[in-house]
Parts: structure tokens; C-alpha cells; sequence
């Protein structure tokens, strides 16, 4: 079957993986409302193209971070890859540097920092969980910083793990043959059956709860690396983000998979952008599954975005090879979108090339009648 975009890796992952595995993947917590707002908002932000510009020549390079990347299509950080395709976050982390942008493995690999660094050259950052044995935590850090990965994304939306149905009922675990690679040695690697989900048993009894602002700047402290702060919803955050010192904020919900009823991440980007007033890079994940997407992102102020579900999804049906496809698909979209509003350049990109339905409260007057 010829594949025409990303979002029908989906229904072949379904096929592919054990039902366990695919529901760990797909679902969201509670009622899974924002799982679909985060992609139906971007069903009501509609484009006003521009004509008559000469975009015979289209430049989609951009830098995060002070590195230079082909596109600002970036991989967010997805736990646990081998349970989608054996080669996991190897095929993952070589499709990201084919593609020249920047992977981010997830704390919860089933590939070692010092695994995916073996892969070859790249970009990488790394996705942090604070554990309550700082230790461990200062040892992972140290180690990703001496594997080259190039930033530490900081997850602070996860005290607790949200309520995620579709695990309970499956009773999730990471499969007998695989290990949390990252905590091997520390005897951390292993997740322990439970009554309900597993993975919500191990983060219970692992991941710290105390964990706050001062924890910023005490990761300051043991890493030169920059800091990104992944998990800001509001404008309030949004500037404590920049008062501590963060390299930078990624706009997320978790995909959907923590607190049920936040907005989805497009719908709160342009509150944060104008929290951070242009002191550091805004990026967002959630719901991208178009070029078109990707562009809205970008026209709300965003300097990147980070997918998560298409790479696993990808990855499960078609190894390296489909998060490959899954990249360029999503580069040629964005590039015909830009083409198509008459942007040459990111920087081309502005508000004006887009109208949300909060710019003109009357064309909801059905959301309206429900306040």
C-alpha cells in the first residue's frame, strides 16, 4: 500500500503490534478529550496565503540551540522503542540524522545514551525524568552530556502519571526481553507486574514528586548543557521558565497522556511566545501530524515543533525506513505550504498568514452558547 501521509502509519501500527503495546502508544489519560483537541485545534486555524511571490527557492534550515537543522521538524522523546520494532531508537536516531534534525531519546529508552550514540553522527538531546536518588539522576545527566548529546530536555509534568485507562485494563509492562537501558546498572531497568498499569507502579515508587522550580537551577549546577523546560501550558510558567535560567520551553501535554482538560498545545502556544517576549526559543509537540501544522506552529510564534506518535507509529510498521518517510513526508508538506502562502524563508512566516477562530469570536457562536 502506498503511503500518502503520516497518519496512516497509524492503522498499520494497530495491525502490526501487540495490542498491549499499540494501546500504550495511542491512547491518552482519562476521557482523552485533549488527545483529540490537540490535533482538532488545528482544524480551526485557517491560512491567508499570499500570491504572486517568487518561491521558486524555498529555505526551511533553521538553528535550535546554536545548531544548525535541515527543517524545524524535530523527534520528541517516545519511551521504550524496541517494543515497536527491534531496532528501536537505533533506527530512530539514524532517520534523524539522515534527515539532519535532532532527535531526543526519552529517559525511558530501550537503547542506552551511549547506545544511540554509537550510531553515528547527529544531534541529539536528552529527555530528563527526575528520579528521587539524585544520584542517579546526576550520574544519567553526566553520561548523556559525555555521549554528545547536546541539551537535556527537562519533563515537568510528570510528579505522578496520569490516568491512562488503556493501560490499566491491559496492565501494561515493558515486555520480559527488554530493560530500561538507561538504569540497567542501577537496578532500575526492570518493571515490576501490578495490578494496574506498571509503568504507573514504577513511577510511583521512582520519580519525585517534590520536584520544583529550584530544581532548574540545581541542574544548572552538575550540567553545562542547556536546559530546556518541557511541559508549559501558561504564561505564568512560561516566565518562572525564563527567570530560572531554561535554554528554552517546549509547549506540551504529555501527548494528551497526563492532566485530561488542558488545552491542546497550538491552542496554548501564543500565550506562552508572549511570556517569553523573545528571551529564549518557544517549541511545541502534540497533535503534528501535517506540514500544515507545522506552519501554523511556526506563524503562532513557535521556532520548532517535536513529533512523538508518528515516529513510533512509523517505526513499528517500517523500521528506520518509515520514520524516514515519515520526516521527508512532513518536509515536503511543510514546503508546500510554505510555497503556497508565499513564505521563502521561517523568518517569511508571520501571524498575519493565519486566522484562528479566537481572532473572531464570531464565527463559535456554538462555543459561545455553551459558557
Amino acid at each position: 500500500m502506498e503511503i500518502t501521509n503520516v497518519s496512516e502509519y497509524e492503522a498499520i501500527a494497530k495491525q502490526k503490534l501487540p495490542k498491549m503495546v499499540f494501546d500504550y502508544y495511542a491512547s491518552g489519560a482519562e476521557d482523552q478529550w485533549t488527545l483529540q483537541e490537540n490535533r482538532n485545534a488545528f482544524t480551526r486555524i485557517l491560512f491567508r496565503p499570499r500570491i504572486l511571490i517568487d518561491v521558486s527557492k524555498i529555505d526551511m534550515t533553521t538553528t535550535v540551540l546554536g545548531f544548525k537543522i535541515s527543517m524545524p521538524i524535530m523527534i520528541a522523546p517516545t519511551a521504550m522503542q524496541k517494543m515497536a520494532h527491534p531496532e528501536g531508537e537505533y533506527a530512530t536516531a539514524r532517520a534523524a540524522s539522515a534527515a539532519g534534525t535532532i532527535m531526543t531519546l526519552s529517559s525511558w529508552a530501550t537503547s542506552s545514551v551511549e547506545e544511540v550514540a554509537s550510531t553515528g553522527p547527529g544531534i541529539r538531546f536528552f529527555q530528563l525524568y527526575v528520579y528521587r536518588d539524585r544520584n542517579v539522576v546526576a550520574q544519567l545527566v553526566r553520561r548523556a552530556e559525555r555521549a554528545g548529546f547536546k541539551a537535556i530536555a527537562l519533563t515537568v509534568d510528570t510528579p505522578i502519571l496520569g490516568r491512562r485507562e488503556a493501560d490499566i485494563k491491559n496492565r501494561f509492562t515493558l515486555p520480559p526481553f527488554l530493560t530500561l537501558k538507561n538504569f540497567e546498572g542501577l537496578d532500575l531497568g526492570k518493571m515490576d507486574k501490578a495490578n494496574d498499569s506498571g509503568l504507573a507502579s514504577y513511577v510511583a515508587g521512582q520519580i519525585d514528586r517534590t520536584l520544583s522550580w529550584k530544581d532548574v537551577k540545581w541542574l544548572q549546577t552538575i550540567t553545562s548543557l542547556p536546559i530546556l523546560v518541557k511541559g508549559v501550558l501558561t504564561a505564568e510558567d512560561a516566565r518562572i521558565a525564563v527567570q530560572s535560567g531554561a535554554a528554552g520551553i517546549i509547549v506540551s501535554n504529555h501527548g494528551a497522556r497526563q492532566l485530561d482538560y488542558v488545552p491542546a498545545t497550538i491552542s496554548a502556544l501564543e500565550e506562552v511566545v508572549k511570556a517569553a517576549e523573545g528571551r529564549i526559543p518557544v517549541f511545541l509537540d502534540g497533535g503534528v501530524r501535517r506540514g500544515t501544522d507545522v506552519f501554523k506552529a511556526l506563524a503562532l510564534g513557535a521556532s520548532g515543533i517535536f513529533i512523538g506518535r508518528p515516529v513510533v507509529f512509523s517505526l513499528a510498521a517500517d523500521g528506520e525506513a518509515g520514520v524516514r518517510k515519515v520526516l521527508q513526508m512532513l518536509r515536503e508538506e511543510f514546503e508546500l505550504t510554505m510555497a503556497l502562502s508565499g513564505c521563502r524563508s521561517l523568518k517569511e512566516i508571520t501571524r498575519d498568514h493565519i486566522v484562528t477562530d479566537w481572532d473572531h469570536p464570531r464565527i463559535q457562536p456554538r462555543t459561545r452558547a455553551l459558557l
